[in-house]
């Protein structure tokens, strides 16, 4: 039904700057609805792979909103004619290298829509490897 795709990942060294893009296809209905997100892969403690939530953007109304440890650091963008969300990521570190992904939850609220939103869509993510 609705496709995401990632782009923009690759490899920098400490302090660099990456823009991840995001871009919608598919059947889409009511966009302005969509609670768009970017979540990055984390082990739990069964080291099974679990994502966290980075950063949303809630279509209809652009609002942002930011996972504690991205505040400051990262801004979540989107484009509405092109259909293309956007993490711009500054003063990157080792920490962060991973595989990130775009999420999408249609029919969903302002007040739903957050980086701990659980996503009906996923892209195939993008690699971010920060070297020191």
């Amino acid at each position: 039904q609705v496709r995401l795709e990632e782009s923009g990942g690759g490899s920098v060294q400490t302090g660099g700057s990456l823009r991840l893009a995001c871009k919608a296809s598919g059947s889409i209905s009511t966009y302005g609805r969509y609670c768009m997100a970017w979540f990055r892969k984390v082990p739990d403690y069964e080291h099974k792979e679990v994502r966290e939530g980075v950063a949303s953007f809630y279509v209809g109304l652009g609002t942002p909103k930011y996972a504690d440890f991205a505040e400051g650091r990262f801004t979540i963008s989107h484009d509405y004619d092109k259909k293309t969300l956007y993490l711009e990521m500054n003063n990157l570190e080792p920490e962060d290298s991973t595989m990130y992904y775009c999420g999408a939850l249609p029919f969903s609220y302002d007040d739903l829509c957050g980086p701990d939103m659980k996503p009906n869509y996923w892209g195939q993510g993008t690699q971010v490897t920060v070297s020191s």
